[in-house]
């Protein structure tokens, strides 16, 4: 069992991009774009709304039904990261203790409005990142952002980071297999020996590094990876984005959820 398939699964991301759907037919340009607007959406709401996100919820849950992408999958992609999340805002109710509402008699302060909301934004834009490569794959993605006018070096970076991060991985278990065949009971478990593994798993990263680059200008790399991969923006892709932005207008500027809260 590899690294991958053993703690994050990885892989399963790009595997999911390979269905048929009507979301995975999709221009990638017009998906990162989609997503792009859904994240500076969700992140310009003030720290204290709650209610307005809920909607917003929407658009994640139509990837994954149109998409056919596990929900159990992308839930468990989501809790390995939201640690961040959860460090970021845990320490607002205790900074922020102004009363901001009364719930059935009990006091919730500002604070504790302020952290849900956090959460709720890392859901919101978490999951559509992570759809967004379910439906694309990481290199569509990498592609479609540097067709979209992005920097040839900020894109190579990306892709080289996500296809060697593996390679990385598999080199830092091969070094811990080798050290626990060579340690008995406590021994080599200590501090030195971890700096010690450290100091060689970046010697042989570094020794990768040299002989891969040189392999890549030998076969004419010049800083930008080309694709073979052409498509074009279609009708069904400009509709997407149009619908797209539609809704995040709707339930960004016009205050549904409250004229919803008045008549409820």
């Amino acid at each position: 069992m590899t690294f991958d398939t053993l703690y994050f699964d990885i892989g399963r991301m790009d595997r999911l991009s390979y269905r048929e759907t009507f979301v995975h037919r999709l221009d990638p340009r017009a998906k990162v774009i989609a997503t792009i607007l859904f994240l500076f959406t969700v992140i310009s709401f003030p720290k204290y709304e709650i209610v307005a996100l809920a909607p917003f919820f929407l658009y994640p849950v139509l990837l994954l039904t149109v998409g056919e992408i596990p929900v159990r999958f992308i839930i468990k992609k989501m809790i390995v990261v939201s640690p961040f999340a959860v460090f970021i805002g845990i320490f607002n109710p205790i900074l922020d203790t102004r009363t901001a509402a009364v719930i059935f008699g009990v006091s919730l302060s500002a604070g504790w409005i302020s952290f849900l909301s956090i959460l709720l934004k890392f859901a919101l834009t978490i999951s559509a990142a992570l759809l967004l490569i379910a439906t694309t794959s990481f290199p569509g993605v990498c592609h479609a952002l540097r067709r979209l006018g992005f920097p040839a070096l900020f894109v190579s970076q990306l892709l080289f980071l996500y296809r060697y991060l593996f390679v990385l991985m598999e080199e830092a278990m091969r070094i811990v297999r080798a050290r626990e065949m060579r340690s008995f009971g406590s021994r080599g478990t200590g501090m030195k020996v971890f700096v010690r593994l450290i100091g060689i798993l970046f010697l042989r990263t570094m020794d990768r590094a040299e002989r891969i680059y040189y392999a890549m200008l030998s076969r004419g790399f010049h800083g930008d990876i080309p694709s073979l991969k052409r498509s074009r923006i279609a009708f069904r892709d400009l509709a997407f984005m149009a619908i797209t932005i539609a809704f995040l207008a709707v339930f960004r500027f016009l205050p549904i959820t409250e004229g919803i809260g008045r008549v409820a």
